[in-house]
């Protein structure tokens, strides 16, 4: 009986303190991204280069995932506002049969960006390696940012870590039911980033440099 007593005790210990990390996570970025995010391009400042954070176009169900429509409209409409005159797309190319940034250029110039003003990061594994990866291989420390909210106050605050002046834009979120899975993630990603950053952790690749000038 007392050992039961004792392994209940330790695991609400666990919760307890897992649930303080989480929302200490939560608050820490919140606030360091707060001033950082924006919703219209009227207010947006300008930078030259637009990092946009991919995800894959469609669920295992067949249909268009709505972050990645969203973030599409949300790069276009940056774009053709004049707020950044070039977009570079970070994503996921770890397979032959799974290339994120090419599906995502061939939408953007589909939808009226120059081919000219889209580069390619087929190694954006993680969010830390995308904005890492701005930096250290295209060579830019000054970034806009392209994403839902959440996910944008995630990168500034790795930004700001990493000696990158970044802003974010804000592509339309989804609705509670629909970004629920998405949401609760999230939580416990905001934690493995500090801790991440605490360890120094890099990205999976560096490489070449390809300045975008």
């Amino acid at each position: 009986m007392k050992r039961i007593k004792n392994i209940f005790s330790i695991g609400l210990f666990i919760a307890v303190i897992s649930l303080v990390a989480i929302f200490a996570a939560d608050k820490l970025v919140e606030n360091v991204a707060s001033s950082r995010v924006y919703n219209s391009t009227k207010e947006i400042p300008y930078n030259k280069v637009g990092l946009f954070l991919g995800t894959g176009k469609v669920l295992s169900n067949g249909r268009i995932n709505l972050y990645y429509k969203y973030r599409i409209e949300a790069a276009v409409k940056l774009f053709q506002s004049g707020k950044v005159e070039c977009i570079l797309v970070s994503g996921d190319n770890s397979t032959e049969n799974y290339d994120e940034p090419s599906t995502i250029k061939e939408d953007l110039i589909r939808n009226g960006i120059p081919s000219n003003k889209i580069y390619l990061d087929y190694a954006g594994f993680r969010t830390l390696d995308s904005v890492v990866r701005c930096k250290e291989i295209f060579g830019q420390t000054s970034i806009t940012i392209i994403s839902q909210q959440f996910h944008n106050e995630r990168a500034i605050y790795i930004a700001k870590n990493k000696d990158i002046e970044a802003i974010g834009f804000n592509a339309e979120d989804v609705n509670v039911k629909y970004g629920f899975k998405t949401s609760l993630r999230e939580r416990f990603a905001r934690v493995k980033m500090l801790i991440d950053l605490l360890f120094g952790k890099e990205p999976k690749f560096l490489g070449e440099q390809i300045v975008i000038r």
